[in-house]
């Protein structure tokens, strides 16, 4: 070994006993917070100005998203020391709501997978977990109607989000793509690789279940089945990766909310999701989006729903720029008060830092 390589070596030890010693320190500070707070120091603010300011001083050579990831994990760690947060999602394991889970609240965290989106706000509606991870909407097929109708008669309060770049792969037991007779996968994602299966796979049936992880346990039980799922689901139930990418839209990505029973304060960049409803008459929509256009708020979504009240009534989901509390949002939301038959605000949060 040259004496090169030896000094470097050296050297790099060197700064692993410094890390292990700083992180430790890290740990006991996160430690005599949660003593000061006497409850859950998970603060969803106060983790996103975190990794903002990493990646906003990171050097390099490390990307800002691996920087971020692993100070991700070195607080999810700290905070599993006083207690492994609990955290429902959409099962089985290896759906991408479970790796949204994860990017968000990191792999100390423990995730409570369920058999659908109904039963994870239950679960966080029962105190059984104290957070929930839903999927709200996608690049490509757009709103997840089950979770926006499940949010209008929630008490639960958007906390985060989590935005994850899908990328569909096609999974067998066997190496070859011969003699597929089905592909099962869960609804959005067969229409997201809708060209793809018709080039590659005309004819073969497509099977819609409840999760693209079921798909890769139903394939992973019978060899006539492929499934469409993410590679992680691939690896649990032992599927060969047959496809990678497989997906129509190469930027396609989906959004997911982080319900609890709380929301957060203002991070300094932050998004507020609101639900309204319009009196039945001519501008009224017009009428109800005024304010926001008089205090200068950026609304960067609207989508409409039936209200499962009366027959051809709507509510309206809304997501604007700024925190409820910030002067602009909280002058338009007490416009909105006085001129909408319905109006709740289901949560400030900090944008998705990547």
């Amino acid at each position: 070994m040259s004496d090169d390589l030896q000094k470097i070596r050296e050297r790099i030890d060197a700064i692993d006993d410094e890390l292990l010693k700083l992180i430790s320190e890290r740990a006991q500070l996160a430690q005599a917070v949660g003593r000061i707070k006497q409850g859950n120091i998970y603060r969803p603010e106060r983790e996103a100005q975190v990794l903002r300011r990493i990646m906003e001083a990171n050097p390099g050579p490390l990307s800002n998203e691996t920087a971020a990831r692993l100070f991700r994990e070195i607080m999810s760690a700290c905070l599993a020391l006083e207690q492994p947060l609990k955290v429902a999602y959409l099962g089985p394991r290896g759906t991408f709501t479970q790796a949204a889970a994860i990017k968000h609240f990191g792999h100390a965290a423990e995730t409570v997978a369920c058999a659908s989106i109904d039963d994870v706000f239950r679960k966080v509606e029962a105190g059984s977990v104290a957070y929930a991870v839903v999927p709200i909407e996608n690049s490509t097929e757009g709103a997840v109607g089950r979770s926006l109708d499940l949010l209008l008669n929630s008490p639960l309060n958007v906390c985060g989000e989590v935005v994850v770049r899908v990328h569909q792969c096609l999974l067998r037991k066997s190496n070859s793509r011969d003699d597929i007779k089905q592909v099962y996968s869960h609804p959005q994602s067969l229409a997201q690789c809708h060209e793809w299966l018709n080039l590659n796979l005309p004819g073969v049936p497509r099977l819609p279940v409840s999760s693209n992880a079921e798909a890769a346990r139903l394939a992973s039980e019978d060899e006539t089945s492929a499934a469409i799922a993410g590679e992680t689901a691939g690896e649990i139930y032992g599927l060969a990766l047959l496809a990678q990418n497989i997906e129509d839209e190469p930027n396609n990505t989906t959004r997911f909310l982080v319900l609890g029973g709380h929301d957060a304060a203002r991070s300094g960049k932050d998004k507020t999701s609101l639900v309204m409803s319009a009196p039945n008459r001519p501008g009224a929509m017009h009428e109800l989006l005024g304010p926001f256009a008089r205090n200068g708020v950026s609304m960067t979504k609207l989508e409409s729903r039936p209200s499962g009240t009366n027959l051809w009534d709507y509510v309206f989901y809304v997501d604007v720029e700024g925190h409820h509390e910030d002067d602009a949002v909280a002058k338009s939301l007490a416009e909105l008060k006085k001129i909408a038959p319905l109006l709740r605000v289901l949560g400030s949060y900090p944008v998705a830092v990547l």
